[in-house]
């Protein structure tokens, strides 16, 4: 009798597709253990100035920063240059000596004097019976103001512009006198030098005019009269008269024409 018989797999045959399958797993978990260990370097690669707590690349984002800024130059706008004057000195302002000059160039702030402004005084300085020879001529400035006497004045012991000018003792000081109001200047004045005696006449004078000098150097109208000291009408004079300039003392005045 016949019968048929059903075969069963081979047994090689299975363990060899268990063997597979294991080697497919292995191979598939050893695969996806190689991604994650590729997909897991990315962020350490990747700079993160915040999220790193400790890599080498957040700490150098905030040091490259902090060189750029050091770099920059500082601004030296709000400095003591910025016109508050206070790293250049500035140039104090001081009169020339011109400002507020009538008579102009006497190198003060004061006007010259003029002759309506002043009055005159003489004095002799030679004692009683000797030839008058020596006199201080006084001015007193009249205004409350000071006023400026340059220079000598130029007096004349005659009567008349066209009388000479008596010669200047030396060079005269080239200082204005400043006489203060209700002040007082001194200028010498020696008048007579001959010695002989006799009946010899000589030129007369019976009182002084002077003209007072500009500081520029020029002629101010108006004329000083020095009359003549109580006791004498008239004085000898000649050539070899001079005078000083003007001085605030009557020493510095006098001092000079005492040695003629």
């Amino acid at each position: 009798m016949n019968s048929k018989t059903v075969r069963a797999g081979s047994p090689r045959r299975g363990l060899r597709s268990v063997v597979l399958g294991a080697a497919v797993v292995a191979a598939l978990l050893t695969t996806t253990a190689c991604q994650g260990d590729d997909q897991a370097a990315p962020p350490t690669a990747t700079p993160s100035g915040s999220a790193s707590a400790g890599g080498g690349t957040s700490s150098a984002a905030p040091s490259d920063s902090a060189s750029a800024g050091g770099s920059t130059p500082s601004t030296t706008a709000p400095t003591g240059d910025s016109g508050t004057g206070s790293s250049t000195p500035t140039p104090t302002a001081t009169g020339s000596g011109d400002s507020g000059e009538t008579g102009g160039g006497n190198g003060t702030q004061y006007a010259d004097c003029e002759a309506s402004g002043l009055t005159t005084a003489v004095e002799l300085q030679d004692e009683r019976g000797e030839t008058p020879r020596h006199f201080l001529l006084t001015v007193t400035n009249k205004a409350k103001t000071p006023c400026v006497l340059n220079e000598a004045p130029l007096v004349r012991l005659r009567a008349g512009n066209d009388a000479p000018i008596v010669e200047t003792l030396g060079e005269p000081d080239t200082e204005p006198v400043v006489v203060e109001g209700g002040g007082k200047a001194y200028a010498g004045l020696y008048v007579f030098g001959n010695d002989e005696g006799g009946e010899a006449e000589y030129d007369q004078s019976d009182r002084f005019t002077a003209t007072l000098v500009a500081g520029e150097g020029t002629e101010l109208s108006g004329t000083l009269v020095f009359d003549l000291p109580d006791g004498l009408d008239t004085v000898s004079v000649d050539e070899a008269a001079r005078v000083n300039g003007w001085a605030g003392t009557e020493g510095l005045a006098m001092r000079p024409i005492t040695q003629l």
